[in-house]
């Protein structure tokens, strides 16, 4: 009897030990694969923000969370990677960018050392070599809170869809996950209720600053068009030839486009592609007269900074915005003549919850309008200082607006293009040697790996 109940109690407490085995098993591969490559884009995929446990004492879990939300927040594809000193090198940046297969910036904290790479459609090489180098000698948490503020401002794309998920690799328990589970779908209709209500009010809010933005925008339409009703220009008139045909087919398009751009504007940064239109025609019109009266035809420059209806600019200016540096802007001849003379130029103002005030003066939507008018990456160092330019200085305007003035190519930031990228873009790695690898964005930390 005794025997038969020994055999019948050993059963079960062999398949118990065996699936406290398994158990085990599978602990200790979690536990080994959390430094892998595949677990490292694993945790990217769910969060931004990813410490290795055995780089734990670079950066504690509530700096972590906090970098993390910062970046959620923002909704830029930013990833910052923390892993221990003697973590494997060679080929890090491509393998952990392929791996996780999302278009965006990725920095590596290893030991005392950091280094970044990015698509270039998210941000630029040179751009990503300023950032490193900017925030090189700092403690683990000064330079990712540092290094991740700086390139908020200028990061382009979307923070990836899956994030959201369950914690990416920010040293969130099972227990903590399930609890998170439990709590997710009890209060699931609470949650979406939530979500509707903020995506509703971030949409109006976009509305209102398109509103807003639509007066001034008209008013440059309608600038436009006058100006080509008194160009008093016909193609058949005599001495008219092709080129100034060409031109003022070319300025006709343009306003044309940018009506149809306002038309289909349903947030702030649409109307950059309204602006850009209105600057395009106007250096044809520029052409056509030039054409006209014989003089060399005009260089192409960005138009009068202080008021883009004034047409091409002719010359770069020193001036000194209230309060700020002196910078050299873009001036059409007549903003020059006035400087000149110590007088003010004709500035652009628009209206405001203060009063008129010029346009660098108003609201983060002016941001997208100014952005087509000055492309090319000049916009930054013309606002510095003033309203404008402080406010798209911060992640929230990049989150809410975009930088303004900034392309994109191919795959935007935050995009899930696999293994679909230029490995030029993120060199071989940490330890091959020579431009590329890890340390300062194109050469190595020190002497390399």
């Amino acid at each position: 009897m005794k025997t038969a109940l020994v055999r019948g109690l050993a059963v079960p407490l062999v398949a118990l030990l065996m699936a406290a085995l398994t158990v085990l098993s599978v602990g200790a591969s979690g536990a080994h694969a959390a430094t892998s490559v595949s677990a490292i884009a694993e945790a990217l995929r769910k969060g931004p923000v990813y410490v290795d446990p055995a780089a734990a004492g670079q950066l504690s879990k509530r700096d972590a969370d906090a970098l993390a939300k910062k970046i959620e927040d923002a909704g830029k594809p930013v990833f910052i990677v923390v892993l221990p000193a003697d973590y494997p090198t060679r080929n890090l940046f491509s393998d952990v960018r392929t791996a996780t297969g999302v278009t965006g910036l990725y920095a590596v904290r290893l030991g005392d050392r950091f280094d970044a790479r990015a698509d270039s459609s998210v941000l630029p090489r040179t751009a990503v070599q300023n950032l490193v180098t900017s925030v090189q000698g700092e403690s683990a948490k000064a330079q990712l809170n540092d290094f991740t503020d700086r390139a908020l401002v200028s990061v382009r794309g979307h923070a990836p869809s899956s994030w959201g998920g369950a914690g990416g690799g920010r040293g969130v328990s099972s227990t903590a996950l399930i609890t998170a589970g439990v709590v997710l779908v009890l209060g699931g209709v609470g949650a979406y209720t939530l979500v509707r209500r903020n995506r509703r009010r971030r949409e109006q809010e976009q509305q209102a600053a398109l509103e807003k933005l639509r007066v001034v925008v008209d008013e440059d339409i309608t600038a436009f068009g006058e100006e080509l009703d008194r160009l008093d220009f016909r193609p058949s008139e005599p001495g008219a030839d092709e080129a100034m045909r060409a031109d003022y087919e070319r300025a006709l398009d343009a306003y044309e486009q940018a009506k149809s751009f306002m038309a289909a504007a349903r947030r702030p940064e649409d109307v950059k592609a309204v602006t850009q239109a209105l600057e395009d025609g106007r250096f044809s019109l520029a052409r056509l007269a030039a054409r006209r009266e014989g003089r060399p035809l005009p260089e192409r420059r960005a138009p009068c900074f202080f008021d883009p209806r004034h047409g091409p600019s002719v010359a770069d200016a020193t001036w000194t915005p209230p309060g700020g540096s002196p910078r050299e802007v873009p001036v059409c001849a007549a903003d020059q003549a006035r400087l000149a003379d110590g007088r003010d130029p004709m500035i652009r103002e628009v209206d405001t919850e203060y009063g008129r005030r010029p346009y660098w003066e108003a609201g983060p939507a002016y941001g997208p309008w100014a952005g087509g008018y000055f492309g090319g990456g000049i916009l930054p160092g013309l606002l510095v200082g003033t309203l404008l330019g402080s406010m798209m200085a911060t992640p929230s305007y990049a989150a809410d607006y975009g930088t303004g003035y900034g392309d994109f190519g191919g795959f935007e930031g935050g995009d899930v293009s696999g293994a679909d990228f230029d490995p030029g873009d993120f060199g071989g790695g940490f330890g091959d040697g020579g431009g590329g690898d890890f340390g300062g964005g194109g050469g190595d930390f020190g002497g390399g790996f």
